[in-house]
């Protein structure tokens, strides 16, 4: 999974929603937003670390001299050692994260339900905002197929017509839009 900064607030609204609606948690009242905030929290820490990961692995790579085609054998090794999640786990650590604040937060009056009936609605979730990046790449490969493959031209306009169908799908938002939120 491929967690995306535009997604996490929806992601954290609707696990609340979900387990609040049904009678699983008693959130305090008044304090939802900050319940929602706590979920937050769990998935910019996450990107944080995997920025720090990406980071790590650039610089080691380039100290060692590995080359690029080597990036997912670098990758799985160094997220290891750093206990960071990576590909389906990344789902399973998120909702695990999720219980355990749930079930710590001050801004939760009440945990109903057992871990793994909360697990399950929360992985639901989780899963629903998942991307299938191949359809994405696939989308705009479609879009720049006048360009000879293996040039630094097509490899260019790939970069910018895969950026243009993940802002059209909402994944990743331009400065001005972020900006603009921000201030309102």
């Amino acid at each position: 999974m491929k967690l995306y900064r535009a997604r996490i607030p929806v992601i954290a609204k609707e696990c609340i929603e979900v387990l609040a609606e049904v009678g699983d948690i008693d959130v305090v009242p008044d304090r939802k937003d900050d319940a929602e905030a706590d979920l937050v929290a769990i998935m910019e820490d996450y990107l944080r670390r995997d920025s720090q990961l990406r980071e790590s692995i650039r610089d080691h790579m380039a100290e060692e001299g590995i080359s690029y085609d080597q990036y997912g054998k670098t990758r799985a090794k160094m997220a290891g050692r750093m206990d960071h999640p990576t590909g389906d786990d990344v789902e399973r650590f998120l909702v695990r994260q999720f219980i355990e604040m749930l079930l710590n937060s001050p801004n939760i009056d009440e945990v109903y339900a057992d871990d793994n009936v909360m697990y399950r609605k929360l992985m639901d979730v989780v899963r629903k905002y998942d991307v299938d990046e191949d359809a994405i790449r696939a989308e705009a490969k479609d879009k720049v197929k006048n360009i000879a493959e293996g040039t630094m031209e097509f490899e260019i306009a790939m970069r910018h017509a895969v950026r243009d169908v993940k802002k059209r799908m909402g994944l990743i938002m331009d400065r001005r839009n972020k900006i603009r939120d921000q201030q309102q």
